[in-house]
């Protein structure tokens, strides 16, 4: 499975961006689908997880009610909207497969991962 994130960039406080992960390969509609992000000098963080069997979203807590992750499998698309971000939403955001543990409470991060994209959050 071959992973291409895009649609990073700069944006004020209170801006909107559309993350989008390009998806391909073999069987790729059975892989959970998500979004990490690194900040400089913190952990790679789990942002969203998006379920192969029944779409089911999942979000952490810091995003929750502001980030959307969708997908489109006949496309090979998977995408993440975010609104209203914030100055902590600062990272490298990569895409990569996922999976829902704890009843979807929480994801880890896959085996399969491409390149991030900048998202930058500043006035």
């Amino acid at each position: 499975v071959q992973l291409q994130a895009s649609g990073g960039g700069l944006v004020q406080p209170g801006g909107s961006l559309r993350l989008s992960c390009v998806v391909s390969g073999s069987h790729t509609d059975y892989y959970s689908i998500g979004w990490f992000r690194q900040a400089p000098e913190k952990e790679r963080e789990g942002v969203s997880c998006i379920d192969s069997l029944d779409g089911t979203p999942y979000y952490s807590d810091s995003v929750k009610g502001r980030f959307t992750i969708s997908r489109n499998n006949t496309k090979g698309m998977v995408w993440l909207q975010m609104n209203n971000l914030k100055v902590e939403d600062t990272a490298v955001y990569s895409c990569a497969t996922c999976h829902p543990i704890d009843s979807g409470s929480s994801f880890l991060h896959g085996d399969y991962s491409g390149q991030g994209t900048q998202v930058t959050v500043s006035s």
